[in-house]
């Protein structure tokens, strides 16, 4: 079950790590000083990658409690 735990635990840090690019790319576009539709087209961007980040954040959760109850 350990192997669970450490599992979970990689997977939740990378969609950690992918929510903190989310941001980073955010406040990237919002200096640059797009115009307004070129700054829509990239946060519909951003937000597609947020949801999969936080999909790999929950799933890494989800292993790490799954470990925690069958260890």
């Amino acid at each position: 079950m350990q192997a669970l735990i450490w599992g979970g635990t990689a997977l939740t840090l990378a969609g950690i790590a992918g929510l903190g690019y989310c941001v980073l790319r955010t406040l990237k576009a919002r200096k640059a000083g797009l115009p307004d539709a070129e700054l829509r087209l990239e946060l519909q961007r951003v937000v597609a990658l947020n949801l999969g980040a936080l999909a790999v954040s929950a799933l890494g959760l989800m292993l790490v409690v799954l470990g925690i109850v069958l260890g």
